[in-house]
């Protein structure tokens, strides 16, 4: 169990499970029962298509911007405010999300789209577990960081 080095301890076997699962229900739906597919004959493929487009350009630069963190040592105990971090606290979570919501809409699958429901509120829980070690950890400076960075959504101003 990981749970000394920042990550919830079924962090990622729960993203595990839910990524086979969202798979398997986007694909089973999506290309072979399409029970909840119908609205994809109201929207143009094209559009869907775009949509997906600008959905998993915005989430490959969130993983690859959130990856920083990844790289660094383990021993490292500053909080990371550079890249994506600048926008919001949790940029690989939220990359994974988008690209989760992108399959979905680009199938108009209700099914996924409200799978992607569960698995956001699997992220904010295990993002909220980590936060708090964070403050733990980090103190005011994550304090200080968390007012001014939005966790899912950006802060303007």
């Amino acid at each position: 169990m990981k749970e000394n080095n920042g990550e919830h301890p079924f962090g990622d076997s729960g993203q595990l499970i839910l990524l086979v699962l969202f798979l398997l229900i986007w694909v089973v739906d999506s290309f072979f029962l399409r029970i909840s597919t119908f609205l994809s004959d109201d929207i143009s493929v094209y559009i869907r298509l775009v949509i997906l487009g600008l959905i998993l350009v915005t989430a490959v630069y969130l993983i690859r911007s959130g990856h920083v963190v990844a790289k660094h040592e383990q021993g490292s105990t500053g909080v990371e405010s550079t890249g994506a971090f600048q926008y919001v606290r949790h940029p690989l979570y939220l990359g994974s999300i988008m690209f989760y919501l992108g399959l979905a809409v680009s199938t108009a699958s209700l099914f996924s789209i409200g799978l992607v429901v569960i698995i956001f509120f699997f992220y904010d829980y295990i993002a909220s577990y980590e936060e708090k070690l964070l403050e733990d950890r980090c103190h005011e400076e994550y304090r200080n960081y968390k007012i001014k960075t939005g966790k899912w959504v950006p802060r303007i101003g």
